[in-house]
């Protein structure tokens, strides 16, 4: 049995990451969506907001877990029987940021591999950055995020979010 992670701060989760976690999960056994707890960057969403956006999202998809996660990833997915780290790939700034990753993960971890998803079309452009600028301003991001996240970006920028 394949287990894999694929990890990510997912703030808010959109369908980029929707539609990268669904191609992960037909290829693997397991997959855990892993939330990481404590990103170096300012967060919208609570680890428990974040968590609960994952699963409304991936909640019919029988072979996903969604958990919270702290610490190094690779360390991680030591502790936890993961075989393979999944990561979005939307451009070639986002394959060269990833490998540099990989390649500390490999001194780490040598026994874990990384998939590298190519991100459909559609999503190439999209990021939580562009999408919480979006609607913060009030536009349209209908199209980038289930009506649950919708909801939950609306109503924290109605709040004073930012």
């Amino acid at each position: 049995m394949t287990r894999a992670i694929y990890p990510g701060s997912f703030d808010p989760f959109h369908n980029g990451h929707l539609d990268v976690a669904r191609r992960a999960a037909a290829l693997f056994d397991e997959l855990l969506v892993t939330v990481f707890d404590a990103p170096a960057k300012r967060l919208l969403f609570s680890t428990e907001e974040r968590i609960g956006l994952a699963e409304e999202a991936l909640g019919d998809v029988k072979n996903i877990s969604i958990v919270s996660y702290s610490g190094l990833t690779v360390k991680w997915a030591l502790r936890h029987g993961v075989r393979v780290i999944v990561r979005g790939i939307r451009n070639v700034d986002d394959l060269s940021f990833e490998s540099r990753i990989d390649m500390a993960n490999r001194l780490m971890a040598p026994q874990i591999e990384t998939c590298y998803l190519l991100c459909s079309t559609e999503y190439v452009y999209l990021s939580s950055t562009i999408l919480k600028e979006v609607a913060s301003l009030d536009g349209d991001v209908s199209h980038w995020v289930t009506p649950y996240a919708e909801r939950a970006l609306r109503q924290r920028f109605a709040e004073g979010g930012d």
